[in-house]
């Protein structure tokens, strides 16, 4: 075999840089070329995340929504034929029972705090009275702060409105992003996963395929875990109002699905004040002691702290119950609700990372066989033959 030749100094200038392994073989003017490069690229990075921090979270959220409802998509292209045609009808079908589940809970909401407001004297009469018999309140009477407290209520439906006509722009701004990040991802999903896969090179082809595994898992373990807890409480909470005779049954079980997303104050804020009316405006002591031990009992403790973060660690087969129920707990107090499925992915991708890191093949010198030189070349046969 003929030996390669070996380049002077005077043919550095004719090797490209960006393939060059060695830091020290770099002239001065392409140092102060890569260093203004990458300074360039983490200010504009810094003003991108700047610019999209407010709606960041509703454009993973769309991404996320996408991956799931693909299949719908592919199954309604096969028939129209038309990309933007499918992906309507996909969003459509995604957007409008949510429109319409929140609708139906504000005319609910709004027809009882209507109703509050016209029995305010007798609603703060009986809660006075039930307050009156425990035996470490009588005597003691707080009907100014139950009054008030009664009158906040009543206007539950108009602070609504208010509060979104102050955050008009935020909400409108975060649904385009929504919209149009579904829209994008079902449409063009595949141009994009070809242009991320485009970019990494071959050399991270084993982190990559790492990073891949861990968040798909972690996300189908998340996401089948969350509907599945959140389904069955929110099913146990209609069955509660339905027996007890609870108003508002449906609009309850719809926020209990709603608010039941956080594993630690999540659906007992909803199951609570149903014991507590119990309570007072029945006098069904025994219906209220049964809500809240089957509420505290079977949807905070055994669905929320067990069942949860069991299902994602069984089914995403990449964190085992601990680690996957630290991802959903800590995941929600950081992002919010979307943090159920961040905190999951955040820790899948530091395993991935850890792994491939630890790996004794994560070590091999990819650089020297995709570009080997002399020194090396009659080494590397030698090396793959002895792995």
């Amino acid at each position: 075999m003929t030996a390669p030749t070996v380049e002077g100094p005077g043919d550095r200038r004719r090797v490209e840089r960006r393939v060059s392994q060695r830091v020290a073989d770099l002239t001065l003017p392409e140092f102060r070329r890569i260093l203004l490069t990458s300074l360039l690229f983490v200010i504009v990075l810094s003003l991108f995340l700047w610019m999209v921090r407010v709606v960041v979270i509703a454009a993973i959220l769309a991404v996320i929504v996408a991956v799931y409802v693909r299949p719908l998509y592919l199954w309604f292209l096969t028939r129209v034929k038309r990309r933007v045609t499918a992906a309507l009808i996909t969003i459509l079908i995604v957007v409008v029972p949510v429109l319409a589940a929140i609708a139906y809970s504000y005319a609910e909401l709004s027809s009882a705090a209507k109703y509050i407001a016209e029995n305010e004297a007798d609603i703060v009469a009986r809660i006075d009275a039930a307050v009156r018999r425990f035996p470490f309140m009588r005597g003691e009477t707080f009907t100014e702060q139950i009054r008030a407290f009664v009158a906040s209520t009543s206007l539950y439906g108009s602070r609504i409105v208010d509060a979104l006509q102050e955050t008009i722009v935020e909400v409108s701004v975060s649904s385009a992003i929504f919209l149009f990040t579904l829209g994008y991802i079902l449409t063009d999903a595949e141009a994009v996963t070809a242009y991320i896969r485009g970019k990494i090179p071959p050399r991270y082809s084993e982190l990559a395929t790492a990073l891949e595994h861990n968040v798909e898992g972690v996300l189908y373990g998340a996401i089948y875990a969350t509907l599945v807890t959140q389904t069955v409480k929110s099913l146990v909470i209609l069955w509660m109002n339905l027996v007890f005779n609870v108003p508002l049954a449906a609009v309850l079980a719809l926020l209990s699905f709603v608010i039941g997303f956080f594993p630690i104050v999540g659906s007992w804020s909803v199951y609570v004040p149903v014991a507590i009316w119990l309570a007072i405006f029945r006098e069904a002591y025994v219906s209220s002691v049964l809500v809240l031990l089957i509420g505290f009992l079977g949807n905070t403790l055994f669905m929320s702290m067990y069942l949860r973060p069991k299902l994602a660690a069984k089914k995403s087969r990449v964190l085992n119950f601990y680690w996957m129920f630290i991802g959903l707990v800590t995941g929600v107090y950081t992002f919010g609700i979307v943090g159920i499925l961040l905190g999951p992915i955040v820790i899948g991708l530091l395993k991935a990372v850890f792994d491939t890191v630890t790996a004794q093949t994560s070590w091999r010198l990819l650089d020297t066989e995709e570009y080997p030189s002399a020194g090396t070349s009659a080494v590397l046969p030698a090396a793959s033959d002895a792995q």
